[in-house]
């Protein structure tokens, strides 16, 4: 685990070697262990070392055996093992017992296909001396980062965004078309970033540079396959299985290792596979809240403890109140880009915690994506029912109820109102565009008054990701959707980048190559059967969970920070969005902002991700754009909250 950088220069003086210092330093957080460099003529590029497999010898970069061939990776490579005995009997010679020095023997044998063969979670680059060739690459589904940014002059990639910035003469600008994605969204999806020049690398593809310019292919994309006739129990058992096996295969580290364990389904099945498969007791570490606003009904402190109490596990508790809102400037400094996702608070919070024992965790990340745990997947089920209603009820008296209804999330009852109120405005779209009413922060009227210019009615990501979803059957679409979209683009984006904030390499054993193959080729009633989310899931944990986690409600792993907006923190967002900062900014309409501040705390609507991505994207701005230390920042904010 580690944070790659580097750049080839494509053309013009070259950049002095310091500049890659200055890359590496603005991400030393991701490897703080051991740093490498390799330069040959216009490429340069090196790393910084978080030490999980052979600490002693898993220097990077790494070279095969006469040195025309090096590589410098982030993340790790679970079947190098099996690779490492293929590639042996190939002739092939290894130096060190490193995951990372199959890559380059791999590409010694298999050219560009080499990427093929990995499974793991990677963001690799390799130099090929002889031809003069830059690979890039990520994997399947992008739990590691990549940015890139490329012009006439030079390539430049990196883990995280703020090391590209450290190159001379970079100008920050927002670009419009990111700037969108994001209000509607709630993230940036790839291959955008928020600044111009700037890009993500997408999931699944291979870059590669050389005297012929610069090309990219999907080496892997989701496949439209025919679901396989297996019986309930088949499926079940090769669910456990498979399950199984990747938590095993993922425990492997030279260094302590735990698990977060939220009381879900998702991270008490890797707590219960780790337990069956340690030989001591496994550290889990769990987040809370029990003060403040909200906090009630987001703790999930005694489903974790009932867990732990299960497995024996060593267990350890945080518990958030709101003032850990004053974190965000140095959230956002590390996220790289402004994100309206509550998650990347708490993420950070307990990857701190866990970090003062463990070196690497276990997170429950992908669950829902790969066996169908999300509330919105019932929409095809529950429309169905809907449309028996006559048009002209449905019409003059549903929808105007659903308008009227309440809109909060921190209380059983106004979350079922908010959750319905969404039902009823998509209900009578069709399942593409249903969803996308239902995923969107601001919908795009909204969108135009608060950007108070005309706005895009649809996001152009979602509708990519329709375009290359599986045709005809609605819930698969939904899925492959979420999978090319939210999934890597905020869900893995903030896992990794608050994670490694705390130098803690967080490892995603639901999203194992295995698993995910396994899931593709899923029947989607056995992953939502009526109202029964994970269905097939769950069947193949009974006996192995305790029934009240595996038939308990779902709630999301984020905080509270919509209620902490109408009272605890109150000040500190009209702080960030005071009618001064909106209108020296310049790109919002401050009469809109003020009408979404007064909806949410008068609980009208629920504008939670809509307050959130307003703020999130000015403190982002004072950091990214205005330059302002993350020190200053926090400042402000205080002095706003006080007052």
């Amino acid at each position: 685990m580690c944070g790659i950088y580097g750049i080839l220069q494509r053309s013009g003086k070259r950049f002095d070697p310091s500049v890659i210092d200055d890359m590496g330093r603005a991400q030393q957080h991701r490897g703080p262990d051991d740093s490498g460099f390799y330069a040959d003529g216009a490429l340069m590029f090196g790393m910084q070392r978080l030490a999980i497999i052979d600490v002693a010898g898993g220097h990077q970069p790494i070279a095969n055996e006469d040195n025309t061939v090096t590589a410098i990776c982030n993340g790790e490579i679970y079947n190098f093992r099996e690779l490492r005995r293929a590639l042996q009997a190939q002739g092939h010679k290894f130096s060190t017992g490193s995951d990372s020095e199959v890559i380059v023997h791999l590409y010694e044998e298999h050219g560009t296909d080499f990427v093929r063969h990995l499974s793991g979670m990677f963001a690799l680059a390799v130099w090929d001396s002889t031809c003069k060739r830059l690979l890039l690459a990520r994997d399947r589904l992008g739990i590691k980062p990549l940015y890139i940014a490329a012009n006439s002059s030079y390539l430049a990639f990196s883990s995280e965004l703020k090391s590209v910035l450290q190159i001379p003469g970079f100008e920050r600008k927002v670009d419009p078309a990111a700037l969108q994605e994001y209000l509607a969204l709630g993230y940036v999806p790839a291959p955008l970033s928020m600044l111009e020049g700037i890009e993500k690398l997408p999931p699944g593809t291979l870059l590669v540079a050389d005297q012929n310019g610069i090309t990219q292919r999907q080496y892997w994309q989701i496949t439209d396959a025919d679901p396989q006739q297996k019986s309930l129990r088949e499926w079940t058992d090769d669910i456990a299985e498979t399950l199984e096996s990747a938590v095993v295969s993922q425990m492997v580290s030279d260094v302590p290792l735990g698990a977060f364990l939220s009381g879900g389904i998702d991270s008490s099945a890797v707590v219960a596979y780790m337990a069956k498969n340690s030989s001591i007791p496994v550290k889990t570490y769990s987040i809370g809240f029990d003060t403040g606003t909200g906090g009630g009904y987001y703790n999930e402190l005694p489903f974790a403890r009932q867990v732990a109490e299960r497995f024996q596990t060593d267990h350890h508790e945080i518990v958030v109140k709101p003032d850990v809102t004053q974190l965000l400037p140095e959230l956002l400094w590390h996220m790289d880009e402004p994100i309206a996702d509550a998650a990347f608070i708490t993420t950070y919070l307990v990857s701190k915690f866990a970090r003062q024992d463990v070196t690497v965790i276990l997170s429950g990340v992908g669950g829902d994506e790969l066996f169908g745990g999300y509330r919105r997947y019932w929409s095809e089920h529950l429309v169905r029912s809907y449309r028996r209603i006559p048009s002209v009820l449905r019409k003059s008296v549903l929808q105007p109820i659903g308008r009227a209804l309440p809109s909060d999330r921190h209380s059983r009852w106004l979350d079922w109102s908010r959750l319905a109120k969404g039902f009823l405005a998509g209900a009578e779209m069709d399942s593409d565009a249903r969803y996308e009413e239902f995923m969107r922060v601001f919908k795009s009227a909204d969108l135009e008054r608060v950007l108070d210019s005309a706005a895009s009615p649809n996001s152009d990501a979602l509708r990519r990701a329709f375009g290359n979803a599986a045709q005809g059957d609605p819930l698969r679409r939904l899925i492959d959707v979420d999978l090319m979209t939210q999934l890597p683009d905020d869900l893995l984006m903030l896992t990794d980048r608050m994670s490694m904030a705390t130098s803690l390499e967080c490892r995603v054993p639901l999203l194992d190559d295995q698993l995910l193959d396994l899931a593709n080729s899923m029947p989607s009633d056995l992953k939502v059967r009526g109202t029964k989310l994970k269905y097939a899931l769950k069947q193949s944990l009974r006996g192995i969970l305790p029934d009240e986690i595996i038939d308990r409600k779902k709630r999301g792993f984020g905080a509270p920070i919509g209620g902490w907006f109408k009272n605890e923190l109150s000040g500190f967002l009209d702080g960030a969005l005071s009618e001064e900062r909106v209108n020296e900014r310049g790109i919002f309409d401050w009469t809109e902002i003020e009408r979404i501040k007064a909806s949410h705390r008068e609980n009208r609507e629920d504008y939670t991700d809509h307050l959130l991505s307003l703020m999130n994207f000015e403190l982002w701005s004072q950091l990214y754009l205005d330059g302002d230390s993350q020190e200053t920042v926090s400042a402000r904010l205080a002095e706003a909250q006080a007052a």
